[in-house]
């Protein structure tokens, strides 16, 4: 999309920039970053996903094992959740690990934080870190054979 700045006045360009595309569609950064996170955070397994990765980095066969969901699901949550600046990916071989946005001055890190310091004591949430105990004890193959019935993840 090709965008083109307009005029604010100086207050309003102490906080963000405001553009405008060719099409008339205003966009602001920091209203897409808000929109981005706080629908991100709207999803229940979203949210257990980011409070597991609280603890480390984990594989994805271990999400999908500790949500109960399929991998192709979890894979969507996880890309909301990384668009969204809260978690980041990486790839080693066929396992596809994350890591959460560790609490900070960031809007991603003030989302984490707050969300942290909410839903810690939830129920599900005190309920999936003893599964999570659990799920760790397991090789990431045996995790795979588990959900997929072949030895391949991720």
């Amino acid at each position: 999309m090709t965008v083109i700045p307009i005029l604010q006045s100086s207050l309003d360009r102490a906080f963000s920039v405001t553009y405008i595309s060719l099409s008339g569609e205003m966009t602001n950064k920091p209203m897409r970053q808000f929109l981005s996170i706080t629908a991100a955070l709207a999803d229940s397994n979203r949210v257990r996903a980011l409070m597991a990765l609280r603890h480390g980095e984990l594989c994805v066969c271990q999400i999908v094992e500790l949500l109960q969901l399929a991998p192709s699901t979890v894979s969507k949550h996880m890309s909301i959740l990384r668009d969204a600046g809260l978690v980041e990916g990486r790839k080693e071989a066929r396992w596809m690990y994350y890591v959460r946005c560790e609490p900070s001055d960031s809007p991603a890190g003030q989302a984490v934080a707050w969300l942290q310091s909410t839903v810690e004591a939830d129920e599900r949430i005190k309920a999936d870190d003893k599964q999570l105990k659990g799920i760790l004890k397991l090789s990431k193959e045996d995790l795979c054979r588990r959900q997929m019935g072949r030895a391949e993840c991720c």
